[in-house]
C-alpha cells in the first residue's frame, strides 16, 4: 500500500508524539498487566517508531503485511525480530505478554467478521495475565463523508503536498490520498486508495469478549480515537 510514499510516512505524520503515547502505553501495561513475562509484539507496527521507544522497557517484536514499511522499520530497529504476516490470518508459535495494535490500522480489516478473526489471532498469542492493546479508527457516527483533508511538508528540499476526500459505502469508509511530492530530482504525483471498516464501540467490545478477554473502554485513548485494553 505505502510503496511510493513509505520513505515519506515519519515526516508526513511527526506530528504524533510518540514519546508521550509509548509513556501511556507503559502505564496501561502496568496497571493491567499480570504475566510475569516481558514479550511484546505491535501488530502493524508499520515503520516502527512505537517499536524504538518501547524497545528501551520490552523485548519487542513486530508484525506487518507492507513489506516496504517493513524495510524501514528493520533499518530503524536492528537486532529487532520483525514479521511479514497479515493481522487477521498469522500465528508466530509463540505467546507474548503484551500485544499492542495502534494508529487506527485495526480499520484495514474493514469488516466485521475479519475484525473478530484479527482480535482473536492476537488474543490467541497472548500468554496468560497478558494484555491486548487496539487503537481503534473512527465510528460510524465520528466519520463525515464530504470533508476535505490536507496537509503540507514544507522543507529546503522536500515539498508534500497530501489532498483527500472523505467518502463512505455502507459501513467502510474510503479515500483516495493525492501526494504531490517535490525533490531535486524532480516532482512526482502518487494516489493511494485506503479503506478502513468503521466499527461502533459494541462491535470492538463483542470482538474482544467473543476472543476470551476481558475489555475496557478508554474513550480517549492516545490522541482521541479511544483505546481497548483487553486483559486474558
Amino acid at each position: 500500500m505505502f510503496s511510493k510514499t513509505a520513505q515519506y510516512y515519519d515526516i508526513i505524520y511527526s506530528f504524533k508524539d510518540y514519546q508521550a503515547e509509548t509513556n501511556r502505553i507503559v502505564d496501561i501495561i502496568t496497571r493491567e498487566k499480570r504475566s510475569i513475562g516481558n514479550r511484546l509484539l505491535d501488530v502493524a507496527c508499520g515503520t516502527g517508531l512505537h517499536l524504538d521507544y518501547l524497545s528501551k522497557y520490552f523485548e519487542v517484536e513486530g508484525l506487518d503485511l507492507d513489506e516496504e514499511m517493513l524495510s524501514y522499520a528493520r533499518q530503524r530497529n536492528p537486532g529487532t525480530v520483525f514479521h511479514h504476516g497479515d493481522m487477521t490470518d498469522f500465528d508466530l508459535g509463540v505467546g507474548f505478554d503484551v500485544v499492542i495494535c495502534l494508529f487506527s490500522s485495526i480499520g484495514y480489516v474493514k469488516t466485521a467478521e475479519r475484525l473478530r478473526r484479527a482480535i482473536m489471532g492476537m488474543a490467541r498469542h497472548l500468554v496468560p495475565g497478558g494484555v491486548l492493546i487496539v487503537e481503534p479508527w473512527l465510528t460510524p457516527e465520528n466519520w463525515h463523508p464530504g470533508t476535505v483533508h490536507a496537509k503540507l511538508i514544507d522543507e529546503p528540499d522536500l515539498k508534500i503536498a497530501r489532498i483527500n476526500t472523505s467518502y463512505v459505502d455502507g459501513s467502510l469508509s474510503y479515500f483516495d490520498m493525492h501526494y504531490l511530492i517535490g525533490t531535486p530530482d524532480g516532482t512526482d504525483h502518487y494516489v493511494e486508495r485506503h479503506e478502513l471498516g468503521l466499527f461502533t464501540v459494541e462491535e470492538m467490545i463483542t470482538a474482544f469478549e467473543m476472543a476470551g478477554l476481558e475489555v475496557t473502554y478508554d474513550q480517549d485513548g492516545l490522541m482521541g480515537r479511544g483505546l481497548y485494553i483487553g486483559r486474558r
